[in-house]
């Protein structure tokens, strides 16, 4: 398979085109990202590397990171003592990503990890059993991406802490109905540290590697998850991967992804690829309306989807 000729026509054809969107501007920082910038970049499983585009340049991942802080509770938590999803459910949410209504409907426990309320529990449960929670995850996620050159965004970090009076109200309602443990100050300024951090397209597939390949690194070769572990991580992404349009992304992609208001949006095809796509615009379900495009032309033009 021609990866790079088919990231070369992807961005060719998409170059100029008007697909919508419009920066997230709630985050002040993210406000000021160039709109105009799109990079792609794809790590196959046989040690290719492909990209286009602006995939070299770092950029706030913000929500992508929930899959990883998930992948760090598992695998710092036995995954069987049920520590994690006697707390979280695993279930589509069909609300946006911060609604409220639905933690008061269902007293306090997130519908999935990946919406906001359910990556603050993983926050919470990752502050219970870290002695340092942002030291040991930036390390963490800097094994899974064998690059020492990963790093927090404070004035970021900075800009959400000051504006995220949702994620305040989300929260203190799940502390309410008894789902948090720590101080809820604690739990957010990790959370929201974990959401700055900066990473290329290039790093942000390379990091998601192990996702193709039954929860093992490549390179390296580390054990992450059992292969049960990194197919649930997986099944995860594809039904709630992209909140209350995770729907319409299986449809057009067909593969488990997870998008972020920074724009970038990571797939993976198992045994085959991981990808990464970099357009800062989002749509109105705060998911990157050229970066779907994108990823729906790679699986069109390569023929290759988990369907």
């Amino acid at each position: 398979m021609n990866y790079q000729t088919i990231l070369d026509e992807i961005q060719q054809t998409t170059k100029g085109q008007a697909f919508g969107g419009e920066v997230a501007s709630y985050i002040p920082e993210l406000a000021k990202v160039d709109p105009h910038k799109f990079g792609m970049h794809l790590c196959s499983l046989e040690g290719g590397q492909y990209g286009v585009g602006d995939s070299e340049e770092k950029f706030s991942i913000q929500s992508i990171v929930k899959v990883l802080s998930l992948v760090f509770a598992i695998a710092k938590i036995n995954y069987t003592n049920e520590v994690i999803w006697s707390r979280v459910q695993v279930e589509p949410s069909g609300n946006p990503f911060n609604s409220l209504v639905q933690i008061e409907y269902e007293r306090g426990i997130p519908r999935n990890p990946f919406i906001n309320a359910g990556a603050l529990v993983i926050a919470d449960i990752l502050v219970s059993h870290c002695d340092d929670p942002k030291a040991e995850f930036i390390e963490f996620i800097r094994t899974l991406a064998h690059n020492a050159n990963i790093h927090y965004n404070d004035t970021v970090a900075a800009s959400e802490q000051k504006t995220g009076y949702r994620n305040r109200a989300v929260i203190n309602l799940m502390k309410s109905f008894g789902n948090i443990k720590n101080k809820v100050d604690d739990v957010l300024s990790f959370y929201y540290y974990t959401c700055s951090l900066m990473m290329t397209c290039r790093e942000l597939a390379q990091t998601f590697l192990f996702l193709t390949n039954q929860g093992i690194t490549l390179p390296g070769k580390e054990v992450i998850l059992t292969k049960s572990q990194s197919k649930r991580i997986n099944a995860l992404m594809q039904t709630c991967g992209f909140y209350d349009e995770a729907g319409e992304f299986s449809f057009r992609v067909g593969l488990p992804g997870k998008s972020g208001v920074g724009g970038g949006i990571v797939a993976v095809h198992p045994g085959s690829y991981s990808v990464a796509v970099w357009s800062p615009p989002l749509n109105a379900k705060g998911n990157s309306a050229k970066g779907m495009k994108a990823l729906e032309m790679l699986t069109t033009k390569t023929g290759l989807s988990i369907f």
